[in-house]
């Protein structure tokens, strides 16, 4: 791929406190034609986000991280400070509760296969924000 200042492709921004599934979710989001950040909780996150959310287009996170701010508190203050964020919430643990997401916000089970990731986001992202592998 090229890297160069006039590469086009969106961002993505993953935050899971487990590097080993950061760095799963990381190569899956690549190989789905984005550029990414990552941040190891919520509170590096939202420094991520409010420095970069003109160009990050999708939030993957996960629920459980340390901090006081578990990914569906950064899943609801991302959707209420940057709306045009896609969000994708992801947890082996918990399933969401009424209100716990929100509005527009989708859902995958922990483990989850880079086939269920691109699923979601072709459902999830506008055709303007989709990278090229996920058109079509």
């Amino acid at each position: 791929m090229d890297h160069c200042p006039s590469d086009r492709r969106p961002y993505a921004l993953v935050t899971d406190d487990d590097a080993l599934v950061r760095m799963t979710a990381l190569d899956i989001l690549e190989d789905a034609g984005f550029r990414t950040f990552e941040a190891e909780n919520a509170e590096d996150a939202l420094v991520v986000l409010r420095e970069h959310h003109a160009s990050i287009v999708v939030l993957f996170t996960d629920v459980n991280m340390p901090g006081p701010m578990d990914g569906f508190g950064l899943a609801r203050e991302t959707a209420r400070d940057w709306p045009h964020v896609s969000i994708l919430v992801a947890s082996g643990r918990h399933k969401p509760g009424p209100g716990e997401m929100p509005e527009g916000a989708h859902f995958v089970g922990k483990p989850f296969s880079a086939e269920v990731v691109y699923d979601r986001l072709k459902q999830m992202l506008p055709d303007g924000q989709k990278p090229d592998p996920l058109k079509g």
